[in-house]
């Protein structure tokens, strides 16, 4: 009976392995071909884990995809993440990521090392890159602005929220801004009221729930003042990075004042290789998160890689786990979809003050500049051609601009 007691377990192992393999090749592939953004993420996701492999029904993706939208964090990373941990657990959410996250990694860090060794910085086609990130950014305002403050209370939402940023530089004041809109929107919007959803699968007990939470905010408590006591510059990277993923509400565009805040003020990255990165970050695939990692690479090499990526997307995993068995009641909550919608609207004027400072402030310095970016704009809002294009083409404007 021994050797029959002996293949169940390795029966299951097998079994075990061949599912992770098959989240990592999957996620893999999204890795290399999902351009486009967030919300182009959640499509290919879509079409690839729920159409095609119907890993999940079309009401429980939608309620995952509701989730991650309050979270705090990279919206497409975590609903992969999500979908790896319903599918494998844990361990199956962690492969997810990896998956999903590695080829942008690879090629941003590439970009990194490339702009230290030859000295790039300032040459005129980063100068385009820069142009291309206030096109994207504009572009996403306008999304965003459509969909999360269509109304006139949601809009003075917005730019009161837009003001706050530009004026008020403290290190906390973004996610007091936030909380302070989440309060709002409680108040203003506690009567919304949508239709009860059907209960997600989890296969994640509260406790261990409760485990990810009670870390992430341990880290997120602890990690300033041990910051503080020390002079170890791996601890304040670490700090920093953990920091930005875990106060940024509505996505990868929204990191970009809370990282420019923590890595160019201090030293560690330039403003124009901060700008040049976030331009390259548009070209490739996969989070926009991974723009992380390239400031990694430019302040500390491959250790800073390293503390960098595992940093940022660390909140990102431990809330997705820490939420998921929670998820069922506090989703049809009023109070908490009230709230949201403050959130959601200040999320649009956080990235309308960053659309302002640092991009505009430090790309449209001339006039052909501001028509340069208009043209980048228009191709993709009306001709709606992918990001990779529009890339390509305002490193190329970028280089004409420097001849006249």
């Amino acid at each position: 009976m021994e050797p029959h007691h002996k293949a169940i377990p390795q029966a299951e192992t097998k079994e075990r392995l061949g599912t992770l393999f098959e989240i990592f090749s999957v996620a893999t592939k999204l890795g290399f071909t999902s351009f486009g953004g967030p919300i182009a993420h959640l499509g290919y996701f879509h079409e690839e884990y729920i159409r095609r492999r119907k890993w999940m029904d079309e009401r429980s993706y939608a309620d995952l995809v509701a989730l991650c939208q309050f979270l705090p964090g990279p919206a497409s990373s975590q609903v992969g993440i999500g979908l790896g941990i319903i599918r494998a657990g844990l361990l199956g959410g962690l492969v997810a990521w990896l998956g999903f996250t590695l080829p942008s990694i690879l090629a941003l860090v590439t970009f990194g090392f490339l702009l230290q060794g030859f000295d790039i910085g300032n040459t005129s086609w980063i100068h385009g890159l820069k142009i291309v990130a206030v096109a994207i950014v504009a572009h996403a305002i306008l999304g965003m602005g459509q969909k999360l403050a269509p109304d006139r209370g949601r809009v003075t939402i917005a730019v009161i929220a837009a003001m706050l940023t530009l004026y008020w530089q403290a290190t906390y004041a973004q996610i007091l801004i936030i909380v302070i809109a989440g309060l709002v929107g409680l108040w203003f919007y506690r009567n919304r009221v949508e239709k009860r959803a059907p209960e997600l699968q989890i296969r994640l007990s509260r406790s261990i729930g409760i485990i990810c939470l009670a870390v992430f905010f341990i880290l997120l408590i602890m990690l300033p003042v041990l910051r503080q006591w020390t002079d170890y510059e791996w601890l304040a990277m670490f700090d920093s990075f953990y920091r930005s993923g875990s106060l940024v509400f509505g996505g990868g565009h929204v990191v970009l004042p809370l990282l420019e805040r923590e890595v160019v003020t201090t030293g560690w990255v330039s403003e124009e290789d901060f700008l040049a990165g976030y331009g390259a970050a548009q070209a490739v695939p996969g989070p926009l998160f991974t723009f992380g990692s390239y400031l990694g690479a430019m302040a500390g090499g491959l250790t800073g890689v390293i503390i960098a990526t595992a940093a940022i997307f660390l909140p990102a995993f431990l809330l997705v786990a820490g939420t998921l068995p929670f998820w069922n009641g506090l989703r049809n909550s009023p109070k908490i979809q009230g709230a949201l919608v403050g959130i959601n609207a200040a999320v649009v004027g956080i990235l309308l003050a960053a659309l302002y400072d640092p991009l505009w402030t430090s790309a449209i310095t001339k006039p052909i500049d501001f028509g340069l970016a208009a043209i980048l704009f228009i191709m993709l809002v009306f001709w709606k051609l992918p990001p990779w294009i529009i890339v390509v083409t305002g490193a190329w404007g970028g280089m004409l601009l420097g001849y006249l």
